[in-house]
C-alpha cells in the first residue's frame, strides 16, 4: 500500500491557481497569475530537498500535466529535470492518446477508483502536482494521505483555492516546517484519522 501526498504553492489566502507565470491559468478571469515567480529560488531549493529526492510517481489533472510536458522533456539535464521525466505520470484525462511525455499513463474511468487501486499497489510515494479539480476530488473521498504546501506571503484575492467552499472538515497534524529567507514557509499536514 503506498501513500498520495498533494505537493502545491498556495497563497496566504489559500490561492493555488496560476503560480508561475500569468498565462499558466488564466480561467475564471485570474488576473494574478505568477505570484509566486519572485520566491522561486529559496522555495524551489527546499522543493527539491524534502519533496522530490525520494522516489515518487506523479499523479496530475490534464492541464496541470500539459504543463509540466510542456517544460520537462525539454528542461537541461539536472538531478531534478532527470528524476522528473523518469517518473511514471499518472494523468486524469479524456483524451489518453494525445499523452506524449515519457512514461505517461492515463487514468481511465472513476478518476477517484482509480486512484484508490494506484494506492493499494505497491510502489514508491504518488505525489500530486498543481491539480486543483483533482485535488477537490481526492478531498472528497479523503484519497490524500499528506499535504506538503509552500505558503507564500501573498494575498490575492480570488482565484482557486486549496479547500474550496464544500471541501470536507478535517483536521490535520503539522509535521515538518521550515521558513524560507523570503517570508515563504514550508508545511507538511497529515489528516487526522
Amino acid at each position: 500500500m503506498r501513500q498520495l501526498a498533494v505537493l502545491t504553492f498556495v497563497t496566504l489566502d489559500g490561492v493555488m491557481q496560476s503560480p508561475s507565470m500569468p498565462e499558466e491559468d488564466p480561467s475564471g478571469g485570474f488576473q494574478h497569475g505568477g505570484w509566486a515567480a519572485p520566491y522561486w529560488d529559496s522555495v524551489m531549493e527546499q522543493v527539491q530537498r524534502h519533496a522530490m529526492s525520494d522516489p515518487y510517481d506523479m499523479v496530475f489533472g490534464r492541464k496541470t500535466y500539459d504543463l509540466f510536458a510542456g517544460h520537462w522533456p525539454n528542461a537541461p539535464s539536472s538531478a531534478l529535470a532527470d528524476r522528473i521525466n523518469a517518473a511514471r505520470k499518472f494523468v486524469a484525462t479524456s483524451q489518453p492518446d494525445s499523452l506524449y511525455w515519457r512514461n505517461a499513463l492515463p487514468i481511465n474511468g472513476n478518476v477517484t477508483d482509480e486512484i484508490s487501486t494506484l494506492k493499494a499497489q505497491d510502489g514508491p510515494l504518488l505525489q500530486v502536482h498543481g491539480s486543483s479539480r483533482l485535488i477537490q476530488a481526492l478531498l472528497a473521498h479523503g484519497l490524500i494521505d499528506e499535504f506538503r504546501l509552500w505558503v507564500f506571503p501573498e494575498v490575492v484575492g480570488g482565484g482557486k483555492r486549496l479547500f474550496e467552499n464544500g471541501s470536507p472538515p478535517c483536521q490535520l497534524h503539522l509535521t515538518r516546517l521550515e521558513h524560507c529567507k523570503n517570508g515563504a514557509t514550508m508545511q507538511f499536514y497529515r489528516p487526522v484519522k
